[in-house]
């Protein structure tokens, strides 16, 4: 008997999300993004990984790495690991159907993995929504942010002074047609230990546009999932976007990026091992080329806002 294809919310755009953000930033140079682009299917799931959607000369630059506990949100709570490693490079044609015109080399910073606890948010956040689903809706397209969510389960413990170990185990798809299963080891394992004796403070990522950093998202277009991981969805437009993070509740913390130790079954965790390839991020701090120890901050009831994106189409 076929199963029955699960119903999940539209929730178009514009999104405000309310939770707690808990964040590191990343760093490449130019020497150690040769060596991060290089490990494609540790910047990507394997979906995208095996799609054009991961194509596009890393050139690194400011990155961050955040998790998310959203209490409130358009598709209710849910918990979201991101990671955005820096910049990539990307063509853009001027001049709408005049094929003459000369494509436009850029770089903007990408979102490459992103893992979330459920269906609505990682439909919706792939998903093209067409104007037969948005009646309402003056546009063709009322959702398009290329996000490539993908389903995970989220552990969350709490330790003594504030501190919480999390762990994200991938719910991933093998490749183009076969059904996912969740991973029986962590993609993301860290603990976070705030700073106590330093006070709360406003924050907010407006204050990036006066560093003169670009934090405007620019998103290819992603692969369909197999036809039983429904939100999975695929795209065909490039999207670029830029979401708004702030809280008046923002407090500093040091990252332990130390991964567990060593079992017979993982093999190693620093890729020495003949049986680990180092290519699927088996890295002694899970980043590579970083130390143990990482400045975070955590942003309490904090308020996210994600807006329309921009579209277009590259032939």
């Amino acid at each position: 008997m076929a199963s029955e294809t699960p119903t999940i919310g539209v929730a178009p755009a514009p999104w405000t999300l309310k939770g707690t953000i808990y964040s590191f930033f990343l760093y490449s140079a130019s020497k150690n993004a040769k060596l991060i682009s290089s490990k494609k299917k540790f910047l990507f799931s394997p979906l995208e990984a095996a799609s054009p959607f991961s194509d596009g000369e890393f050139v690194g630059g400011l990155g961050i790495v955040q998790v998310i506990r959203y209490s409130e949100s358009p598709v209710g709570p849910y918990d979201e690991l991101l990671v955005i490693p820096g910049k990539f490079k990307y063509s853009k044609t001027h001049g709408g159907l005049n094929q003459s015109a000369m494509p436009e080399t850029k770089a903007n910073i990408r979102v490459t993995r992103i893992y979330v606890s459920q269906v609505e948010t990682c439909w919706n956040g792939r998903k093209s929504i067409s104007e037969s689903i948005c009646p309402n809706s003056t546009s063709l397209i009322c959702l398009d942010w290329n996000i490539p969510k993908h389903l995970a389960k989220f552990e969350f413990k709490e330790l003594p002074n504030d501190s919480v170990s999390i762990s994200v185990y991938p719910r991933e798809q093998g490749g183009f047609g076969n059904p996912s299963k969740l991973d029986a080891k962590p993609f993301f394992t860290a603990t976070y230990k705030p700073i106590s004796y330093l006070p709360k403070f406003p924050s907010s990522t407006n204050l990036f546009k006066y560093l003169g950093i670009d934090l405007n998202l620019v998103q290819p277009p992603l692969p369909q999932g197999s036809k039983s991981d429904v939100e999975l969805a695929g795209t065909h437009q490039w999207t670029l976007v830029k979401s708004l993070e702030r809280s008046s509740r923002t407090s500093l913390g040091w990252w332990d990026m130390k991964q567990g130790p060593p079992t017979e079954e993982d093999g190693t965790r620093t890729g020495s091992s003949k049986d680990s390839d180092p290519s699927e991020g088996d890295f002694e701090n899970w980043w590579p080329g970083i130390g143990r120890w990482r400045l975070g901050m955590k942003m309490e009831e904090a308020t996210i806002e994600f807006p329309e994106g921009k579209h277009w189409v590259e032939t």
